[in-house]
């Protein structure tokens, strides 16, 4: 009875683990293809931050370049708004009145740069999705290996 059990565990195993492999592959294909047709780029030269220099040209298409940029957008949205984050612009804009036009468009700025980088750090994550999937693909094929192999001895 547990060699029937082992041989029906290490089949499904055996099943599923190709399936997984292949839906973290194309899971990586979709990211990068979404990612390249953006056509980002990392400025060329000096323009870049020491810890992303080794990015200076390159178009983004992984999920590490997209964390990278995103790195690179917080950057700049953090100096031109002097640290602020967009609710506390926004805060400070609806207690005036809404009547600075200097804040409205500070407010947009912090919008848009944390709207880009967190859609930016949501490729990312998929991207790592990608990597836990087919990692497990791979650890369900050596159980359902190992299974089979012990329910035939």
């Amino acid at each position: 009875m547990i060699q029937f059990i082992l041989l029906l565990v290490g089949g499904a195993l055996l099943v599923a683990a190709p399936i997984m492999i292949v839906q973290g592959v194309a899971g990586r294909r979709t990211v990068s293809r979404e990612l390249t047709e953006q056509h980002i780029t990392f400025p060329a030269g000096d323009g870049l931050p020491a810890a992303l220099s080794r990015y200076a040209g390159r178009t983004v298409h992984t999920g590490a370049e997209a964390r990278a940029y995103s790195d690179l957008i917080a950057g700049h949205v953090a100096a031109a708004t002097g640290g602020r984050t967009y609710a506390e612009i926004a805060e400070e804009w609806q207690a005036g009145a809404r009547t600075d036009e200097r804040l409205r468009r500070l407010r947009e700025t912090a919008f848009m740069g944390q709207s880009l980088r967190g859609t930016l750090l949501g490729a990312y994550q998929a991207w790592q999705i990608t990597v836990l999937v087919m990692g497990l693909g791979t650890l369900c094929a050596a159980m359902g290996v190992a299974f089979v192999a012990l329910a035939l001895r």
